[in-house]
């Protein structure tokens, strides 16, 4: 589906460190074609257990994860909104994207010079969050100055301007203040009338405490990893919590050694995967199976998609010649051990153009073009 996560956050903080682990978790996942777009693109598999189970049960000659892009953004610093450091090529890139992974350093380390003098996550995600606004401030004033020239105009279209001339001096007034779009609490409907403006502290943001090898097992008693995840209960923004060094360095050992080096440094799973689920979430993301002998797989869907939707993810001819389809759920398949046991037991159920499809749903799609 093209959906892509831009990664951000200031100069030494980790990100590209987190980036580059993403990137090898792509390169390494078993059966999955790995693609690097551009050197700061990436493409990643989304962990899911559910997928593995299946797959274990029918024993595909394939097993097909979904995945999410991840965008490695060039650091922003003060100024950026003014073209500082490489502050236009930070905001034409994050422009681009559907949400933000924003790194913030909640680790010492004199080795690695902090831009801002010190560490401080939360002036960190204020510095940020200033220059975005103040980007977004010049888009919108742009906007209303063209809106306001249409408001001369009689008629329903004189007075459509009119609304969106205020909207947008009220979403001015709140960005002057330093209150980012997302915090705004705007309408639906207001949010509709700005999406073609792209802003950039519009989009869905998820915060990743990034904290160093000898901080792991004790991140509810750290003061800066509090300070973060205080912060983000206050946007009602989601937390991950890892170490982006080490990240990196279990992607870079052999499969077989893994899971000893997670016990041995106290994990019981790759942060990694904690952020590719929390992304996937974070952008309204579901997912449905189909399951065969060929492969297994798993589809991306937005949730409330209806069935011919889901179907036009797979191939826009199944969308245009939907006819119906057979949904079961994976737990019931699981379960059962068989799909002859899940239409025995009558949980096949036969779907049309209005079904809303589940997280979870195992499909098989009928169509005709």
């Amino acid at each position: 589906m093209a959906l892509s996560i831009g990664i951000v956050g200031l100069p030494n903080v980790g990100k590209s460190t987190l980036f580059n682990a993403l990137s090898a978790a792509g390169a390494q996942a078993a059966n999955y074609p790995f693609c690097t777009i551009e050197p700061n693109v990436g493409v990643v598999p989304v962990p899911d257990d559910r997928l593995d189970q299946l797959s274990a049960l029918v024993k595909p000659l394939k097993k097909i994860p979904t995945s999410l892009e991840f965008v490695d953004i060039a650091g922003l610093v003060r100024g950026a909104s003014k073209g500082e450091g490489l502050g236009n090529q930070f905001l034409g890139n994050i422009r681009q994207v559907n949400a933000v992974l924003h790194v913030l350093r909640c680790f010492e380390d004199d080795n690695v010079t902090h831009v801002e003098g010190g560490v401080n996550p939360v002036r960190d995600r204020d510095v940020v969050d200033t220059e975005l606004c103040l980007k977004d401030l010049e888009t919108v004033e742009k906007r209303r100055e063209r809106s306001l020239k249409n408001t001369k105009v009689g008629g329903k279209a004189g007075e459509e301007a009119k609304a969106e001339v205020a909207l947008l001096e009220r979403i001015k007034a709140r960005l002057d203040e330093g209150i980012t779009v997302r915090a705004q609490k705007l309408t639906d409907e207001e949010k509709a009338a700005i999406q073609d403006l792209f802003l950039l502290t519009d989009k869905p943001v998820l915060y990743v405490a990034n904290i160093s090898e000898k901080q792991i097992g004790k991140e509810d008693a750290d003061p800066r990893v509090q300070q973060v995840r205080e912060m983000a209960a206050k946007e009602g923004a989601g937390v991950v919590v890892l170490a982006a060094a080490l990240e990196s360095e279990i992607q870079q050992l052999p499969e077989s050694d893994r899971p000893g080096f997670l016990a041995d440094s106290g994990l019981t799973e790759p942060g990694l995967h904690k952020v590719v689920r929390e992304g996937y979430k974070l952008l309204g993301l579901w997912t449905y199976f189909t399951v065969g002998e060929q492969e297994c797989r798993a589809w991306t869907i937005h949730k409330g998609f209806k069935a011919p939707q889901a179907a036009g993810v797979i191939h826009s001819d199944f969308e245009r010649g939907f006819i119906k389809a057979e949904v079961f759920s994976w737990t019931d398949l699981v379960k059962l051990g068989s799909e002859s046991a899940v239409k025995e037991k009558g949980l096949l159920r036969v779907e049309g153009k209005e079904y809303v499809v589940q997280d979870g749903d195992c499909m098989h799609f009928r169509f005709n073009v």
